[in-house]
Parts: C-alpha cells; sequence; structure tokens
C-alpha cells in the first residue's frame, strides 16, 4: 500500500512555476531562501544502551524511550551555495518566526534582495510577520503550493538532519539535542553542497496529469475497481 497525496490549491499550477522558476533561473543581485521549521523534535534516551554494529549485524536499540523534552529548528537553506541559518527555540509560533526572520536579516548582506520560498503555515502569515515583510521591500515571498512541501528544498535538508543525526541520537535533555542540531549545522557548513533541481515545472505538471489519468476510475480494470486493490 503506497500512499498519495494531491494538492487542492486553486493556484498550484502558478505556484509551482514561480517557485521553481526561483531555482532553475534565480534572479542576478538576490538570495534565494527556502525557508521552514522542524517542530517537536523528541529529545529521546533510551531505555537501554544502544549495541553497537557487528560484521553482518546491524547496531540495536531498545523499542522504548524516555522523553525530555522537545525543540523546534527553523532553518533556511541558500539554494545556490547549500549553506544553512539555523537557530532552535522552545516554540514554533509567529513570535519566534519573527526571530528568526531578524537572523536571516543579520546574515544576508544588504546590497542582495531576499526571495523567500516558503509555505502558507499560520505562523507565517500573522500580523506580526506581515508587518515585518511589509517594512523590507528586498524581501520577496514565494509560497508553495498547500500540501507540497515536496517543493521546498529546506525539506531534504532535514530529512539528512534526521537520518544522519536525529534518528541515531540519544538525547537525556533538550540543551544536548540542541546542541547536536547546532553541530550538524556547523559541520554541513564547513562543506555545503547545494542540492542539484533537475525538474521543470512543465516536467512536474506533467509527471502530476499523468497519475491523475492513471489513477481516474473510468481508466482502471473493472475488476480492480470492484475490489479496490492493486497487485
Amino acid at each position: 500500500m503506497e500512499t498519495f497525496k494531491l494538492s487542492t490549491d486553486p493556484n498550484f499550477v502558478a505556484k509551482v512555476r514561480d517557485v521553481v522558476g526561483l531555482y532553475v533561473s534565480p534572479p542576478a543581485h538576490a538570495i534565494v531562501l527556502c525557508v521552514d521549521e522542524k517542530s517537536q523534535i523528541q529529545a529521546l534516551d533510551r531505555s537501554q544502551p544502544m549495541l553497537p554494529m557487528r560484521p553482518g549485524q546491524p547496531a540495536r536499540r531498545s523499542h522504548d524511550y524516555k522523553r525530555h523534552g522537545t525543540t523546534s529548528l527553523f532553518a533556511a537553506l541558500d539554494i545556490a551555495t547549500g549553506r544553512v541559518i539555523g537557530k532552535c527555540y522552545g516554540r514554533h509560533r509567529a513570535a519566534e518566526f519573527r526571530k528568526f526572520l531578524d537572523e536571516i536579516e543579520a546574515a544576508v548582506p544588504r546590497q542582495l534582495d531576499v526571495h523567500l520560498v516558503m509555505d502558507n503555515y499560520a505562523t507565517h502569515k500573522t500580523p506580526l510577520i506581515r508587518k515585518w515583510l511589509a517594512k523590507r521591500p528586498r524581501w520577496h515571498v514565494h509560497l508553495t503550493p498547500t500540501s507540497s512541501s515536496w517543493l521546498n528544498q529546506v525539506e531534504r535538508f532535514f530529512a539528512l538532519l534526521t537520518d544522519k543525526k536525529i534518528r541515531r541520537g540519544v538525547y537525556r535533555s533538550v540543551a544536548a539535542l540542541r546542541a547536536d542540531i547546532a553541530s550538524f549545522i556547523e559541520r554541513h557548513n564547513a562543506d555545503p553542497k547545494p542540492f542539484r533541481w533537475t525538474k521543470s515545472a512543465d516536467d512536474i505538471l506533467a509527471s502530476i496529469e499523468r497519475f491523475c489519468r492513471y489513477s481516474a476510475p473510468e481508466k482502471q480494470d473493472p475488476m480492480l475497481r470492484t475490489s479496490g486493490s492493486r497487485h
């Protein structure tokens, strides 16, 4: 059984073309930053010590764990260099997002415009954030379509962080978890490698069209439609 979710955003096509256009042809004298938050990252300590890898045997850990609190990571990925600006906060409200925008503002040279790729999450569109952006004409917001986090490149960085660090870690405090996240970002930025975007907007839209055509009930085999299964 595989899962899927198609966006119902009425502006899906326009948003895909806008965001992908930034990736394949970024504007001059500007920086393109993919921004999002990885919320509620848990500091988990295993109930028993992990057993290391041995020849022919993977590392092993207990299935149960102890919780020691959570943190939320706000991150901005520079698509040109692969460098990441990241900051952990205790919560992920508009107030914390505003503080993170201040971090970005301080880090980006004044002579560059800032093109911000982010989703339409409630935290990103409060009056506090709207006013902050309105006062800074060099900032330009590009929204990804609803239910289309795959279009935001910073999600790929979050996956690396999870696979290579958090999932393998043992944390007895939130402070230890935050220190490990900060260390991972620092090592990443010491030798950053940008992700290479290969799909054009036309390729993406054509792929979705093929999926919809294939999945339409009238295109399916009558037996499959009756049984509701695929083999």
